[in-house]
């Protein structure tokens, strides 16, 4: 059975090792060793200020001049953007500032509680079935006090019971950060005065504050946050905190579990990060939160987060997002696609700037949440892929929930600007079209050799995008565009080198790299049937290939997605290798998700103290992408959205003899599940939501093909066919 309820021991000396709690807008983090810590935090604490536009100097076609002429000055002139000068919080010129280099998120601060009569933290339980915390204390002499925390799951505010008498201590961010900070043009927070508490409000030169309030009410002490202009924030999170949220976070929680997929597994530690992980999710893309990005509302108070704690749109928000498909949460798109409907006018002047043509759109790769550009990588800024990443996403959103305002709102124009911009770059030669500019995710950096023709991921996108698009018109009624199909025709699905699936034109992988995005035909964009003969032979050398490259170079979010590729390929028992390699290696002592390596001698990324001989006291690149994948990669182990079927368990791991899921969802709004018994498919359960054609691969027999009406359930089993 599955355990409601997960345990972690103390210490826990590092924020990111922490238990979470979340509501895609506040974030808090419990830890501690001597005393019990909370760092909260407030997704949307952005300071804007080195945000860049997506540059009008660029174009298409100059990029094409400058690459083919190896003019590497002309490329970063392209793509440059003037300093702007540091302002002071009055709006004045501070010309002894540097101004930021690009927008980045801010953190919030740690919440210090220190209790009487030495008592410490000993032990943490989360109760997955109603989101609360709690943490048990211990004195020298053996005796427990419990500590409770919870979070509303539609305000800001959290509480904590039983730590009354606790010696409170609040610490901003900037006590770690504000060196950096302050050379930046920011000042530094003030205290708010409160009777019963403490909180500080953090202002920026031209963004808004945020306030973080702590006030003890009765027995209980609430932790609150806003932002908004100085006076506003702190008023709104002073009265946030005053008394208990008016809705109950417990119908958020009752609703969660009803609606998400029962699964056991047989692997112990996988089922113990299956149910972690399907707990976070409810907490990073909270259907009334701030869309989720790299950190989602977990960020630390000792440094400034990674990255800025961006949105990255070359896999890791994808990854984030992907998995809300399988485990029934479509609602979790909400604030995702809130935030690219308000980006479409900029998408908009983007594509048809870039491109030349009327409808194309373009998504840089890492943006902030005005869409603006995050640094100046001239590779992933044109990695047009990202668009259509997006695009696809919002096309099987509608195909799991069959959502056609969705369809015609979100997913068509981005299918369509997606496919624009593709065929802005293109050019026809000898009757086959090409992509004479494309680009491998983060290949090669930004050096001038980090592009070439026909990049097999550019390829894999666009034929995506071209075979979705009919399918799409005819559900919404529009006319079928010719040049789709030509494209089907006319494109090469994956470039080869030496019989191989490469990167681009003459050049295969050269050595491990954290993108295999040479194989994104196989997935994530399923453009080709990587079983079919005539991609058989090509695809079985190129994962050898892959696989003698190796995955030094991998990191933690690589993991998942090298699982699926081989869950697509009926690799069963190199997918539950490679989760265990990211459990293993890309985890901590909390069961955080990393970046790096937690440790030294496995993989090139790690936390460095090899190299210094020192470990360092924070370490973490925290993201949750790979918690976040790994539900992605268990769902495609269990169930497969093929071409032809919906595929049930297309290979059992071989030391998978018994497990049993019910509820994950698939494309045409069904609902399954299977139970596996002695390492054989026994049963296979099917529920239709709105009604429409059933084609289904069992794991035994045949492809069961059924017409189903809305609520009607089907059971199958191979030795009674179906009732």
């Amino acid at each position: 059975m599955v355990n409601p309820e997960l345990e972690w021991t103390f210490p826990l000396t590092r924020p990111h090792c922490g238990i979470a709690l979340g509501n895609g807008t506040q974030g808090v983090l419990v830890w501690g060793d001597e005393f019990l810590c909370l760092t909260v935090a407030r997704a949307g604490f952005w300071d804007h200020r080195g945000s860049k536009p997506f540059t009008t100097n660029a174009t298409f076609s100059r990029v094409r001049e400058f690459l083919e002429a190896n003019d590497e000055q002309g490329i970063k002139a392209l793509f440059h953007v003037p300093e702007k000068p540091s302002q002071d919080m009055f709006g004045g010129v501070q010309s002894e500032h540097k101004s930021p280099d690009k927008p980045y998120q801010i953190g919030g601060g740690r919440l210090e509680l220190h209790f009487p009569a030495g008592f410490k933290p000993k032990t943490g339980v989360l109760n997955r079935e109603t989101g609360r915390v709690e943490v048990e204390l211990q004195d020298h002499e053996g005796q427990s006090r419990v500590v409770g925390i919870e979070m509303s799951m539609d305000d800001e505010v959290s509480w904590i019971d039983g730590a009354a008498d606790a010696d409170v201590r609040l610490r901003p961010t900037w006590e770690w950060t504000g060196e950096t900070l302050a050379k930046m043009g920011v000042l530094p927070p003030h205290d708010i005065e409160i009777a019963d508490g403490v909180g500080f409000v953090q202002p920026l030169p031209a963004d808004d504050a945020l306030a973080l309030v702590v006030r003890k009410r009765g027995e209980r002490l609430l932790v609150a946050t806003a932002l908004g202009e100085v006076e506003k924030a702190s008023q709104d999170a002073v009265t946030r905190a005053r008394q208990m949220p008016a809705t109950d976070s417990s119908y958020f929680w009752k609703r969660y579990w009803a609606d998400a997929p029962k699964v056991e597994l047989p692997d112990a530690e996988m089922q113990h990060f299956w149910d972690l992980a399907l707990y976070k999710q409810a907490g990073i893309t909270t259907p009334n939160g701030v869309a989720a990005t790299l950190q989602g509302p977990w960020m630390e108070e000792y440094q400034l987060p990674p990255w800025s704690n961006d949105y990255h749109f070359n896999i890791n928000a994808q990854m984030i997002y992907w998995p809300a498909l399988a485990t029934n949460r479509l609602e979790h798109f909400e604030p995702l696609w809130a935030m690219i409907r308000e980006w479409m006018p900029v998408l908009k002047e983007n594509g048809e700037k870039f491109f030349g043509r009327e409808g194309a759109l373009m998504l840089p790769h890492a943006v902030d949440d005005k869409c603006q550009v995050v640094g100046t990588f001239w590779a992933g800024t044109i990695d047009h892929a990202c668009t259509a990443w997006v695009a696809q996403m919002a096309w099987l959103n509608y195909r799991y929930g069959l959502d056609e305002k969705l369809l015609r709102e979100v997913a068509w124009p981005l299918l369509n600007g997606a496919f624009e911009g593709y065929y802005a770059m293109h050019e026809e030669r000898d009757g086959k079209f090409s992509l004479p500019i494309s680009v491998s995710p983060e290949y090669r950096g930004s050096q001038m050799n980090a592009w070439g023709r026909n990049a097999s991921f550019q390829l894999a996108a666009w034929h995506m995008i071209a075979q979705i698009l009919p399918d799409a018109a005819s559900v919404l009624g529009e006319e079928i565009d010719p040049r789709w199909q030509e494209v089907t025709q006319k494109l090469p699905p994956y470039t080869l080198v030496n019989h191989r699936i490469g990167l681009w034109e003459g050049l295969e992988l050269e050595e491990s790299h954290r993108h295999h995005a040479h194989l994104a035909a196989i997935w994530p964009f399923a453009s080709i049937d990587p079983l079919a003969p005539e991609h058989w032979e090509y695809v079985v050398p190129s994962i050898g290939f892959w696989n003698s490259t190796g995955a030094g170079q991998w990191t933690g979010w690589c993991l998942p997605w090298a699982s699926v590729l081989c869950s697509r390929l009926g690799l069963a028992d190199a997918a539950v290798t490679w989760l265990g390699w990211m459990l293993d290696n890309f985890t901590n002592e909390g069961w955080g998700t990393l970046h790096n390596a937690d440790f030294p001698g496995a993989a090139a990324w790690d936390d460095g103290s090899f190299r210094s001989r020192v470990k360092p006291e924070n370490r973490e690149v925290m993201q949750m992408d790979a918690t976040m994948g790994f539900l992605i990669a268990i769902t495609e182990l269990l169930v497969q959205n093929r071409h032809d079927a919906i595929t049930i368990l297309p290979k059992i791991p071989r030391r998978w003899k018994t497990l049993k899921f019910d509820g994950i969802r698939t494309e045409g709004a069904f609902l399954v599940g299977a139970t596996v018994e002695g390492g054989k498919v026994v049963e296979v359960r099917v529920r239709s939501e709105k009604g429409g054609l059933l084609k289904i691969a069992p794991g035994f027999g045949e492809i069961v093909q059924r017409e189903m009406s809305a609520g009607e359930e089907l059971v199958l089993r191979p030795d009674t066919g179906s009732e």
